[in-house]
């Protein structure tokens, strides 16, 4: 599995999603999140390949790219041993 982190470093979320990437990697030091920026080319490709419309987002991958679960919205992130159980597990 693979967290992928979506969102704007210059909005008004920025500090959020960056705190929460600072936490992650301090609670969870094996485990990583990919983050991109969507104002740049990988960004935008990945928002558009799974239909992102709000950010940040962040999305749950499989190895083979499906989507496993998404969230959308500084509203809506999830804790961060839910975005770690995603992070760790084979599903």
């Amino acid at each position: 599995m693979k967290v992928l982190v979506l969102y704007q470093p210059r909005s008004e979320h920025r500090i959020v999603i960056e705190e929460l990437v600072h936490e992650y990697k301090r609670l969870y030091p094996g485990s990583t999140l990919e983050v991109l920026d969507v104002d740049q080319p990988d960004g935008i490709a990945m928002a558009k390949l799974y239909g992102v419309m709000r950010y940040p987002s962040l999305l749950v991958l499989s190895e083979d790219g499906s989507l496993i679960q998404h969230w959308e919205g500084d509203d809506a992130l999830p804790r961060l041993d839910e975005i770690n159980y995603y992070a760790s597990s084979n599903l």
